[in-house]
């Protein structure tokens, strides 16, 4: 491990990975020795095209040579920004037609935030025990896991949490709730999907009290679930959709999408109700625009869906006690965190790269590139199976 990495860059861990990197293409990332590693994680969902996808460089590399940065957001209009926008609110039901464009999922959610209060009038706040939003101080706050959080308080006032897919937890939603963020298939907790409706009746809760409906698709969105939004597969339109991760082809944005009512209220009263230097960042907004365009003129959301099939099929094993998720949005479970750390590390030695969850020990993260193919993910799987035939061996040896 270069020693410069710790010494002058702050980590998140006391653990890193480590890992030199060279350089990646396609499904595979290459370090400094130059041996390669099938990706399984996608930059953690974010490279939804894989690494150096053409169109995604070549629409950079044309908005470089035009202009980059002008001015702060919301002032000037430039091209890349406004078709990305347009394109957008084709692609969504109505009435979610107007973007914000912000520079990560979690400045998307701290907006989000401030418009569900600012639409409403109103202060409390609702999330979902082991939801994550962001690691910002507004979105730590509707963060569901007390451990992470602790040792930051105070944090914003007035939020109350439900457990996701208790529908007896709805009550809570009452007439001084502003808004109910929720992840449409809650990603650190353990890539957990909706069931019986349950975001149906989030929404027909919210209808009922006057409270908004903020959909968080950092993690499931930009055709990771077989459709371009998780929430689309389960019946319900949102007030607010929350994006980042996949939207900008590996590199950094987010967004939040309203309908015009709503959104133009942070415009007015006060003005600059919410205000970003680089957001809609124009050689960003090229990298999304280009993104966009590829995953909704191919397949590939359809392949989604066959793919995970591929996982599901291959994915058999004494270890793996059940596989969650949707599409490539896929977890798989172990018998114990131990076990799980044990693969992880194991398959980076042999050449795939796999990942945790923020809140589920058990939790093998699988999130390729949507551009993986069968042969790859049956290359990958093989090494997963070949190490956990390893460590059953050893316990069955001991």
């Amino acid at each position: 491990m270069n020693p410069d990495f710790l010494k002058y860059q702050a980590q998140t861990s006391l653990y890193p990975l480590g890992m030199e990197i060279s350089h990646a293409m396609g499904s595979y990332i290459y370090d400094t020795n130059n041996k390669k590693y099938l990706d399984f994680v996608a930059g953690v969902s974010a490279c939804t095209l894989g690494h150096q996808n053409k169109r995604v460089n070549d629409a950079i590399k044309n908005q470089l040579d035009k202009y980059s940065h002008v001015m702060v957001y919301g002032e000037y209009s430039q091209s890349p920004s406004v078709e990305y926008c347009k394109l957008l609110a084709s692609l969504l039901p109505q009435p979610l037609e107007k973007t914000y464009l912000v520079n990560s999922g979690t400045e998307a959610t701290e907006g989000a935030l401030k418009l569900a209060r600012r639409v409403t009038g109103r202060s409390q706040l609702i999330s979902c025990h082991n939801a994550y939003h962001g690691n910002t101080m507004g979105s730590m706050s509707v963060m569901g896991f007390e451990e992470r959080k602790r040792i930051f308080r105070p944090l914003i006032p007035d939020v109350d949490f439900i457990t996701f897919n208790n529908e007896a937890d709805l009550q809570k939603i009452t007439t001084k709730t502003a808004g109910i963020i929720l992840e449409s298939i809650q990603g650190g907790a353990g890539f957990i999907q909706p069931e019986n409706d349950f975001l149906l009746k989030v929404r027909q809760r919210c209808d009922e009290v006057g409270a908004l409906m903020l959909i968080d698709e950092i993690q499931p969105g930009f055709g990771r679930t077989g459709k371009l939004f998780g929430f689309q597969n389960y019946n319900v339109v949102p007030d607010v959709v929350i994006l980042g991760k996949g939207m900008g082809g590996g590199m950094p944005v987010g967004a939040f999408t309203a309908s015009t009512a709503h959104m133009d209220l942070l415009s007015d009263n006060p003005k600059l109700g919410h205000i970003t230097t680089f957001g809609g960042h124009p050689v960003i907004a090229a990298a999304c625009l280009a993104t966009l365009q590829e995953i909704t003129e191919t397949n590939l959301m359809h392949e989604a869906l066959e793919k995970e099939t591929v996982f599901r099929s291959l994915l058999v094993h004494p270890l793996i006690v059940s596989i969650r998720g949707k599409g490539l949005m896929l977890a798989a479970l172990t018998t114990s965190p131990e076990i799980t750390n044990e693969v992880i590390l194991k398959c980076q030695d042999k050449g795939l790269i796999l990942f945790w969850l923020l809140f589920e020990g058990c939790a093998i993260r699988i999130t390729p590139p949507l551009t993986i193919s069968e042969e790859e993910i049956r290359e990958g799987c093989a090494i997963i199976l070949e190490v956990m035939n390893e460590i059953q061996l050893r316990k069955n040896n001991c």
